[in-house]
């Protein structure tokens, strides 16, 4: 591995919490592998459910309620405690979270404080499906943990690098100044680790290199990296904006909303859910999950080709742009489930781009392999590359960065996936 950890019990517990889940994944940074991972489902209601995947024990299920995310938290380290460790005997040197929007305010990975919470709260108004339930787990974290760093790792703080006439819209300027209305980005965590190795798989330092990068999952952004820094990118002011998503629309008209209303008799939020909900692969295939949509349309459903065909052109005109933004691109990458695992889609989003020097072998493209490979012809003017995203060590590398003092993460070592879900 690269720079290694000095602490010979350096673990960072790594939390993404949503409105009725957990999501964790325990890092032991100095070996270099996950001991556990899991998820708690349906906080709230009259039955929940909690997986915990050991890396060298059977997994461990319950299935009991949970009212609420601070006992969801006690049912996590009760699963570490009956199947090896506790929590409290690793002494954790951190505790990351994933926070969806940092909106202006936040650059960088944080200690998390009580003026930190009261602003991630005030920045809910822009992601009030995301915030609120980052901010519950945090809280629910903080009283299990007291006197652990707590780090906020933001979507957003990747983007905040772009300029100006990148992340300004043309929309009068009281709207950015009075209500925050301007481009943000997510995915950052997936592009700041994505980007880094990369560079590394290229031979090259991350400042030397630009790059496309694709992040094509249910939700799907893709952004304009120069130098490590990025510069551009397809979501905006939400997630909504950009690229075709399992069920989000991506770019629409801005008069949508009020032609409906008009027209349908839709209020505002009624849109909103749909462009959110029931939009995207969903609306034009049935199916959100891109590998049913395949299925569908090689069985000959037109309805289905028609939609990756959508998806592929929206693709391919937001890499053109953001080779027009750049103007010089080094590499092209794929990444996150779709990008990761979809030859088809690869190639498909690439086709005709030809003379901008961007092209796949197939026979490199369609070989399935789970690691870190380039997938264009070894003389390509644009090297074109698989590399598979984790956001979670991205956010345990920064996490343990910040809680000592080692200021922003720069390792890109992948970790063993052993005993992932």
């Amino acid at each position: 591995m690269g720079d290694q950890v000095e602490d010979e019990d350096a673990h960072v517990l790594v939390l993404n919490i949503g409105s009725s889940s957990i999501k964790y994944e325990l890092f032991d940074m100095a070996g270099g592998h996950r001991p556990a991972v899991g998820l708690v489902e349906r906080i709230g209601e009259d039955e929940g459910m909690l997986t915990h995947r050991p890396a060298d024990a059977e997994p461990y299920e319950r299935r009991e309620p949970y009212p609420d995310h601070e006992a969801g938290m006690k049912a996590v380290a009760r699963a570490f405690a009956e199947t090896g460790r506790a929590l409290e005997d690793l002494s954790l040197k951190a505790v990351g979270h994933r926070v969806v929007h940092g909106g202006a305010r936040f650059r960088d990975p944080v200690l998390i404080d009580d003026d930190v919470l009261r602003t991630i709260e005030e920045l809910a108004v822009l992601a009030p499906l995301h915030n609120p339930g980052n901010l519950v787990g945090i809280r629910a974290a903080r009283r299990l943990f007291p006197d652990i760093p707590q780090v906020a790792v933001f979507d957003t703080a990747f983007h905040q690098t772009l300029a100006p006439a990148a992340y300004t819209y043309a929309v009068p300027p009281e709207w950015a100044e009075r209500y925050g209305v301007r481009r943000y980005g997510f995915h950052g965590t997936s592009f700041a680790y994505v980007s880094r190795r990369a560079a590394e798989l290229l031979g090259r330092d991350p400042s030397e290199v630009n790059l496309i990068v694709l992040h094509l999952g249910n939700g799907a952004s893709a952004a304009a990296i120069e130098g490590g820094r990025s510069v551009d990118t397809s979501m905006g002011l939400t997630p909504l904006e950009g690229l075709v998503m399992g069920t989000r629309s991506g770019d629409v008209d801005p008069s949508l909303p009020a032609h409906l209303a008009r027209t349908a008799g839709l209020t505002l939020e009624e849109v909103t859910d749909a462009l959110t909900r029931r939009s995207g692969l969903l609306a034009l295939a049935g199916a959100g999950d891109m590998r049913r949509v395949r299925a569908k349309a090689d069985s000959g459903d037109a309805a289905a080709r028609l939609a990756l065909d959508v998806y592929c052109r929206r693709i391919r005109k937001y890499v053109g742009a953001y080779y027009a933004v750049l103007g010089r691109v080094d590499a092209l990458v794929f990444t996150a489930g779709v990008g990761e695992h979809d030859p088809r889609t690869r190639a498909e989003s690439l086709s005709g781009l030809d003379r901008l020097g961007i092209v796949v072998d197939p026979a490199r493209n369609e070989a399935s392999s789970p690691a870190e490979r380039l997938i264009s012809p070894p003389d390509a003017e644009v090297a074109v590359l698989v590399v598979p995203t984790d956001e979670e060590l991205e956010i345990a590398t920064q996490s343990l960065a910040v809680a000592t003092g080692r200021g922003t993460a720069t390792r890109t070592d992948p970790v063993s996936q052993a005993g992932g879900p």
